[in-house]
């Protein structure tokens, strides 16, 4: 099984292309990133090219953070916003070569919501030259009032916004959080998802504890095919390089 290091959380103490090499020391196979933005992309890049890394994908920007919200794509009457966030992305992912672009909902409820966020789903895959557009449901306790709560509801979406493009982010740990049945959603939804990511529930931090067996995870998505590197998505207060014991038992493929 092969690991992507989320570097949204790990060693979040310096900037993206110092994260990028000290993921590619600590043995991981990808990266991905969040809201790199203030970062030179032509420097992200060369640090992607200088540890061999492949970039998995970043986030559209969550608009004005100090008011609250957190992703554009759903808030009817922020069309143009939304639209913005998702071409910065985009760009951005060219320029570094990232796979794939989450496109982030935000804080909205409602079928006027629904409609704006497929329209601009649609716009984003008219607009991801080749490259994938992601949507991740999130759970009700981190995030109270964000549009996408469940992997059911997110299929519904993908399948009005009727292209292939468009495809589920997993995060076992949300998805955890809004009912768990990890096993039966993995094996339902397995074709129309894009990238998975882990961590502990119901704390996230490291994938060694908690309630849900990751062995038992990795070992079922190698049973289902799955070949892309597993977002380690987690949260720890010491330094990142004293949280991996975790990843070298998963090397390992001890229990």
């Amino acid at each position: 099984m092969k690991f992507s290091a989320n570097l949204g959380f790990l060693w979040d103490d310096r900037p993206y292309p110092d994260r990028i090499r000290a993921a590619r020391a600590a043995g991981f196979d990808a990266v991905e990133l969040h809201w790199p933005y203030d970062d030179d992309p032509a420097d992200v890049k060369a640090a992607l090219d200088e540890t061999g890394l492949p970039c998995l994908g970043l986030n559209t920007s969550r608009g004005d953070v100090d008011a609250g919200e957190n992703g554009l794509s759903a808030l009817p009457g922020r069309e143009g916003d939304a639209r913005a966030a998702i071409e910065q992305a985009l760009d951005y992912a060219v320029a570094i070569d990232a796979a794939n672009v989450h496109v982030m909902a935000g804080f909205a409820e409602g079928m006027e919501a629904e409609a704006t966020f497929i329209n601009n789903l649609q716009f984003a895959c008219a607009r991801a030259g080749g490259r994938g557009i992601l949507i991740e449901p999130l759970n009700r306790y981190d995030a109270p009032g964000y549009f996408l709560k469940t992997a059911t509801e997110a299929a519904r979406i993908i399948n009005a916004v009727g292209d292939d493009t468009v495809k589920l982010m997993f995060d076992c740990y949300h998805l955890q959080m809004m009912g768990g049945d990890l096993t039966h959603q993995l094996q339902d939804l397995m074709p129309i998802i894009g990238h998975v990511q882990f961590a502990a529930v119901p704390d996230r931090g490291t994938p060694d504890h908690g309630e849900v067996h990751y062995p038992y995870i990795f070992g079922l998505l190698d049973q289902l095919g799955w070949q892309t590197p597993l977002g380690a998505e987690y949260k720890d207060p010491r330094p990142t390089d004293e949280t991996l014991d975790w990843l070298k038992t998963a090397r390992e493929g001890r229990t």
